[in-house]
């Protein structure tokens, strides 16, 4: 039996506007309900792509566009918002609940993806997390590398700030994702390899892992390319990820456009389909990555 997955990570708008400078556009309602119904996805996450951070996006998806398609078609949508840590003053003591709680009374389910490239200690981000906690909403976030050519709050081979923020905020549910989360799930992670997609074996002492073990408030998003390559590299290694953090791991695309249903991460749903299929995960493992941890975190689902 195969179950309809929850996307914990999509960029959605009601119209195209500009393309990025790749030619991508975002998927409209209709060209997202159509992916969807081809992968057997039930509903979405819609992350405000550029509200958390403008270096990660050509053209912004409003925290009110977010809202209104929710709105509009609650089968298809659940929604984050997005809140960049410099907002309101560029200061450390922003009250940013202020911000986060609207967005909350109005169905967000979360903040991000957060993809400021500014430090992942910075006290500007550590306020944002601070308030995160305080109002009890999960983050999203994309880590990234210092300098030009790159977006997401940045931290180094390694992820000791990550790290830091896991224990400073034990309460906060925090969703890694990007190349440079998951490339950490390997032992043999470096600067040389940590912004693609490595191949071959996982390697022992992967930081993810650690990280994971260590910390119950740090989940994993396995959307996107570097999502998909962390379980599908070395798939005795994925199922055995699966496995271990069965109770922390989501299944999501992080679809930024309608033609990316050709694109290897496209097939992660077919991928948890034939991994429970041949045996290799149990349906209680397909059950909760597909679609019951999302259900959890978003609506406090507990069946």
């Amino acid at each position: 039996m195969k179950v309809k997955k929850i996307d914990i990570h999509v960029h959605s708008r009601k119209v195209h506007g500009v393309a990025s400078l790749a030619g991508y556009v975002y998927p409209t309602y209709e060209e997202l309900r159509s992916l969807y119904d081809r992968l057997g996805i039930e509903k979405g996450v819609n992350l405000p792509l550029g509200m958390s951070g403008p270096e990660g996006s050509g053209q912004i998806i409003t925290n009110d566009e977010a809202y209104e398609l929710a709105t509009l078609h609650p089968e298809t949508y659940f929604w984050f918002c997005g809140v960049d840590p410099r907002i309101s003053g560029n200061s450390p003591k922003t009250d940013l609940s202020y911000f986060i709680s609207y967005y909350k009374e109005r169905g967000a389910k979360g903040v991000g993806e957060l993809t400021a490239n500014i430090d992942m200690d910075d006290p500007r981000v550590l306020n944002l997390f601070y308030h995160c906690e305080k109002c009890n909403m999960p983050v999203t976030i994309h880590i990234g590398n210092p300098g030009f050519g790159t977006y997401g709050l940045i931290d180094l081979v390694g992820l000791p700030r990550l790290e830091k923020v896991l224990e400073q905020f034990p309460k906060l549910i925090i969703l890694g994702h990007s190349q440079r989360f998951w490339a950490e799930i390997s032992g043999d992670c470096s600067m040389e390899n940590r912004s693609g997609y490595p191949k071959g074996p996982v390697k022992p002492g992967g930081r993810v892992v650690e990280l994971m073990r260590k910390y119950p408030n740090l989940h994993g998003d396995l959307s996107a390319g570097s999502g998909h390559n962390a379980i599908t590299r070395d798939p005795e290694f994925g199922y055995k990820f699966l496995e271990e953090f069965q109770d922390r791991l989501y299944f999501g695309t992080d679809f930024t456009d309608p033609g990316q249903i050709e694109h290897p991460f496209a097939k992660l749903s077919s991928w948890l389909d034939e991994a429970y299929e041949q045996g290799n995960i149990s349906f209680e493992v397909y059950e909760k990555v597909s679609r019951k941890n999302a259900l959890r975190l978003l609506e406090g689902y507990n069946g």
